[in-house]
């Protein structure tokens, strides 16, 4: 209950800080949630699949970042929504088809690739799109 409640107080701080910086920046909401807040929750993820990686345990690496993606796609938005109905922004669009281009490429490169792996280069690159969708996103406000 304890760890409970310190997550849900570091998740409080985060969004309300989160939120105070967006505006102070002149950012919107949105691309402070895309990338400020997505890579802040992101971390142990890092973590744990670069020490998976490092100790050649792919299946877990893999399996962390794709699992994590269900797991907030379906059941974090889903009990998002269920306890207040969260409106759909015609602007996310974009952020949506890059989502699904980016699982695509990644199903690719996973079934298609050599030895289904993903290579240095393909995961090179995988940060470079990381980093050109990033600054798209600062480019456009």
């Amino acid at each position: 209950m304890l760890g409970f409640g310190g997550l849900f107080l570091g998740g409080q701080l985060l969004v309300d800080n989160a939120i105070i910086i967006a505006k102070g920046w002149g950012m919107t909401e949105s691309v402070i949630g895309l990338t400020i807040v997505a890579a802040g929750t992101s971390v142990p993820e890092l973590a744990t699949s670069v020490v998976a990686a490092y100790k050649k345990n792919s299946d877990i690496a893999l399996g962390n970042v794709v699992g994590s993606n269900i797991f907030n796609t379906f059941f974090v938005l889903g009990i998002s929504a269920t306890i207040t109905p969260i409106p759909f922004q015609p602007q996310a669009n974009f952020d949506l088809v890059i989502n699904i281009i980016c699982s695509l490429i990644v199903f690719s490169s996973v079934m298609i690739g050599r030895g289904h792996k993903i290579s240095r280069l393909e995961g090179g690159l995988f940060v470079v799109g990381y980093i050109i969708y990033v600054g798209y996103l600062l480019a456009s406000l």
